[in-house]
């Protein structure tokens, strides 16, 4: 067998999601070739160390991706990165070396366009899927177009299921294989002061999140408390473009810039992409999390701890399935509000930790075996139809 993963987002957050089960699956399987094919920048840095940290397997082969044309790249960048020229212009670019898989991983939908439009239809695609939020786009019709699906828990299953886009053997749970990476996450301190530190995570989707509307207030906020400490690392796609779309919600607007002086505030960290932004390493680090529609939230909620989220577009989120995680503590509306609520948090840390624990066990379905070894299995019992079930394998 020859499998692919594919790692072609212009942000390296997703390369925990899929990386660790390529590496997996090349451990368990001598007689299979792994190749793990990304794109430039920031997703090479990402899936160099990871792979340099966990070891490479023989079997393994890094394969940087033929880029994006110039034409591509000239009008990604003329409409501010709001459209993924590159990404389509990779696929189409690199469609000859796909069709010599036995099968193709990948943990976002753009890669489906090899089979709806460059000419793949039998190639088997399987979804990593990334992350494990609540948002609808995570549950929409494009999420039933893939061969195999990879689901995180209970969470996952029963929404994909309630929308028709499970088919039965054509999905496994296997737990969250970024979380096998836990212990590579750093933890060094990251301010010399004991102040509670809050995380400030907002989503890069204009019509969800709470930096286009409240952003600039909040570091304004901080900016002036003796109480906090603030990191300030949205979502790694926020900052990575001028202009933000999104089609789920419909929504458009300008990104702008953050203003120089939060910058140099011993108390205030902002880091707009780096890797620390992407590999747990704040989301362990912090206190108190302050965000809306990022699924970070749930790696935050690993270990339990306050939570505050910022409605800024008067979302009707009680009851709704899309905005599950706004349980997991107080939503507020107003900036004004914010001081408030982080007393209250610091005061009663434990006021929402039942439901937090609830929340997290329903999205993740997490045992003694690594969800990365898990998720290989899977695949193969998947691609080699009569091989043991993933469960009795592990156990042999």
């Amino acid at each position: 067998m020859h499998i692919g993963f594919l790692l072609s987002h212009d942000g390296a957050h997703q390369v925990a999601h899929a990386l660790p089960i390529a590496l997996a699956l090349a451990r368990q399987r001598s007689d299979v070739l792994v190749e793990v094919f990304f794109a430039e920048g920031a997703v090479e840095q990402e899936v160099r160390r990871l792979a340099a940290k966990s070891g490479l397997p023989g079997n393994c082969r890094l394969a940087p991706l033929e880029g994006p044309s110039l034409g591509s790249r000239i009008a990604t960048r003329a409409l501010g990165n709001a459209v993924p020229f590159n990404r389509i212009s990779m696929l189409k670019r690199n469609v000859e070396r796909f069709r010599q898989l036995t099968a193709l991983a990948v943990p976002e939908k753009t890669a489906l366009m090899l089979k709806t439009r460059f000419g793949l239809s039998d190639l088997r695609m399987i979804h990593t899927r990334h992350g494990a939020g609540d948002r609808a786009v995570g549950f929409d019709k494009a999420s039933g177009m893939f061969d195999y699906v990879l689901l995180s828990g209970a969470k996952v299953r029963d929404r994909l299921q309630a929308a028709g886009h499970l088919r039965p053997g054509r999905h496994a749970t296997i737990g969250y294989p970024k979380f096998d990476l836990l212990d590579q996450a750093e933890h060094a301190p990251l301010f010399d002061n004991d102040r509670p530190t809050v995380l400030y995570n907002p989503h890069s989707a204009a019509g969800l999140s709470s930096w286009f509307g409240m952003g600039l207030q909040v570091l304004e906020y901080f900016a002036e408390s003796r109480a906090y400490n603030l990191i300030f690392a949205p979502h790694v796609m926020l900052f990575a473009k001028r202009l933000s779309l999104s089609l789920s919600p419909p929504s458009m607007a300008w990104v702008g810039d953050i203003p120089a002086r939060y910058r140099s505030l011993p108390h205030i960290l902002i880091d707009t992409g780096s890797q620390a932004s992407v590999d747990m390493r704040y989301t362990m680090a912090a206190d108190i999390y302050l965000g809306d529609a990022s699924s970070q939230v749930y790696e935050f909620l690993a270990r339990p701890r306050p939570c505050i989220f910022l409605d800024a577009h008067e979302q009707q989120w009680a009851d709704n399935p899309d905005f599950a995680h706004w349980a997991a503590g107080p939503v507020i509306d107003h900036v004004a509000m914010l001081d408030r609520a982080l007393r209250d948090a610091v005061e009663k840390p434990n006021a929402f930790r039942d439901v937090q624990r609830s929340l997290f066990r329903y999205s993740f379905d997490l045992t003694p075996i690594p969800s990365a070894d898990r998720a290989a299995l899977a695949i193969v019992a998947y691609l080699e139809p009569g091989t043991a079930p993933p469960a009795a394998k592990l156990a042999a």
